[in-house]
Order: C-alpha cells, then structure tokens, then sequence
C-alpha cells in the first residue's frame, strides 16, 4: 500500500490490537476511494457480533450485513471488526444496534447509499432480523433505499435452526 493511502489507518498492520469492550466508534478508520464515479456494493459479513440485552443482560449472537456504495470514503474493515467488537458489553435491542451501526457508518463515510441487516439468533424461540437502509437525499440512491425497503424480504428464509 502506497504510504499516502495508509496516512489516515492505524489499526491496519498493528499488532498491538486492543480489544474495546465498550461501545467505541472512534476507531472507525476511511481511506479514499480510488473509484468514486463508479457505482458499486461493499460487502461485509460478520458472523460474530455479539451484543446484550439492555433488560436481563444475556448476550445475543447475530450475523450482521453491512452493504454500502461508497462515494469518497470507504470503511477499512480491521477499524469495522474492532468496532463491531466494542457492542459486546453495550444492552441495546437488535432494532437498535443496527440503526446505531447504519448512522455511525454514515457519519464516517458519507455513503452513497448503506443497509445494515442483523440476522441474531433466536431467544425464547423467536428470531429477529432488523433491517435499516439510508440513500442520499437529492439523488437516485433515495429512491433506492425506499424501492430496497419495500422489498426486502420478499422472499424469507427459511429460520429452522438458528
């Protein structure tokens, strides 16, 4: 990596991780997007988020997907998992954790367009698996994220073992 592409990212390359355990999205770290007239999807999958619940503590497990069309900032993933890890200890409900996760997103990078979709494990037999999206006002990426709302789970899953 060019030395003025990592100006900007101290977590990638460290050895020296420091696992937070309370909620921390400061150490969201961007870099620049080398393509920012193109339009195209991020992905990322992560299997191992872990939050509590805000009312008896017990912890809950979710994949949590995270697909964004950047403009001129793009979220560097070893700054995300670090983040992601700091809810660990954080009680907030499924609803909340991914719109909380979708708005620092946005704050950080100013995305053309993001969704944020947490699949958790169920508790007392019920799963639950919130979705949130955001598009820039003023552009096609608005009338994007209302199409991708109303149409979302179209087709569930079908939920017979998680």
């Amino acid at each position: 990596m060019r030395d003025k592409e990592k100006e900007n990212l101290t977590l990638l390359g460290s050895k020296n991780n420091k696992y937070e355990f309370d909620y921390a999205p400061d150490l969201l770290e961007t870099f620049i997007n080398k393509h920012p007239d193109n339009d195209y999807f991020v992905k990322f999958n992560c299997p191992e988020f872990t939050s509590l619940c805000p009312i008896t503590g017990q912890p809950d497990f979710a994949t949590i997907y995270i697909s964004y069309v950047p403009s001129e900032k793009m979220v560097e993933s070893k700054s995300l998992k670090l983040y992601l890890f700091s809810f660990r200890n954080r009680g907030d409900f499924h609803e909340d954790c991914v719109n909380i996760i979708m708005k620092d997103l946005i704050k950080l990078m100013d995305p053309k367009y993001i969704e944020v979709w947490g699949k958790f494990l169920p508790r007392g037999g019920i799963s639950i698996d919130p979705y949130c999206n955001y598009g820039k006002a003023g552009t096609k990426w608005e009338e994007v994220a209302w199409n991708r709302m109303a149409n979302h789970d179209l087709y569930p899953e079908e939920v017979n073992n998680r």
